[in-house]
């Protein structure tokens, strides 16, 4: 680990001041991602801000009945807080499905957002990664591939995005309130992660001096029937090999109304679009669940390693539908 300057904030417009002073600084909440990649020589800020004491953490119900959750709020309070369980639910599992209790007991909800890829290639300094080092190439392509992205990839990048949370933030429209000097902006969470495209190490769009102080997700009545189903090589602690978030409605045996996203498959939290235009106002059945999960991962492109995620994720989109009828 490379020496860094160490900055305390006691307030958010200090914590502005300093990064903008710094711009090879970098917010430090609960740490559980960013000190892992100091310690792997993969992250080298040389002035690290922590911001854990700001007042960040609370999690409220807003003045429409949607949901206010501060960027510090831990993991574990998020997913055992009284409204997030009966209102939206698929956030709750998706959260205790990430990571295991100690991690949830510190890490943070904007720290979520903002966490790296897990591609063995990014972690391994000697390997080539176009995220970690721009320009060098992807050894992952024709590496090993089996947790990598089938949506969404480039020729410069097909690694996955690794979140649960983000997944069923996803699916329910939230949206990332971002603070800087310059002042309050609200990013679609559906739009802050950023498609690989020719520049894979830029990876959201917030910019350089803003710093995440909540996520907001408006109130949704179908999201009280909802489920997080996560598809893993072993049910302790462990990456989606593929993840699914689901909100559905179904009125006389047609579907009015729902929410799709998925993990593991997506190079960003995927949300389904496709599928969940297909599925409204069509019947409630298997079939039709079954043609909405093709439509979505028609443009999946798999390789050797990790071309039976296509497949698994039509399956699992299924399943997950099936479940809430």
């Amino acid at each position: 680990m490379r020496p860094f300057a160490y900055v305390s904030a006691p307030d958010v417009a200090t914590a502005l001041g300093a990064v903008a002073g710094h711009p090879g600084a970098k917010f430090l909440g609960g740490g559980t991602n960013l000190v892992d990649l100091m310690r792997r020589n993969v992250e080298h800020p040389d002035t690290v801000i922590d911001i854990s004491r700001l007042p960040l953490a609370g999690i409220e119900e807003t003045p429409d009945g949607g949901l206010r959750i501060g960027a510090l709020a831990r993991n574990s309070h998020l997913a055992a807080h009284p409204l997030v369980r009966a209102r939206y639910p698929m956030l709750s599992q998706a959260v205790l499905a990430g990571a295991s209790g100690q991690l949830r007991n510190m890490a943070t909800v904007g720290g979520n957002l903002l966490q790296r890829t897990r591609c063995p290639y990014f972690y391994d300094t000697s390997a080539r990664c176009n995220k970690r080092e721009p320009g060098v190439g992807c050894d992952a392509i024709e590496g090993f591939n089996r947790s990598a992205a089938v949506l969404g990839t480039s020729d410069r990048c097909i690694a996955a995005h690794p979140s649960d949370l983000c997944v069923a933030l996803a699916a329910l429209d939230a949206q990332v309130e971002a603070e800087s000097e310059r002042g309050t902006r609200r990013i679609p969470l559906t739009g802050f992660h950023r498609l690989p495209g020719d520049t894979p190490h830029i990876e959201t769009l917030l910019a350089a001096g803003e710093l995440i102080t909540a996520v907001e997700v408006p109130p949704l009545p179908l999201a009280a029937h909802s489920r997080y189903r996560k598809v893993r090589d072993r049910a302790s602690y462990a990456f989606a090999l593929v993840s699914v978030a689901a909100a559905l409605e179904v009125n006389g045996g047609a579907v009015a109304d729902v929410r799709l996203a998925l993990g593991g498959v997506g190079v960003k939290p995927w949300r389904a679009y496709a599928a969940e235009r297909l599925l409204r106002d069509a019947p409630a059945t298997e079939e039709s669940f079954r043609r909405a999960a093709e439509a979505e991962l028609a443009p999946a492109v798999g390789r050797p390693g990790n071309h039976f995620k296509i497949e698994l994720a039509r399956r699992a989109i299924v399943a997950t539908l099936r479940s809430l009828t």
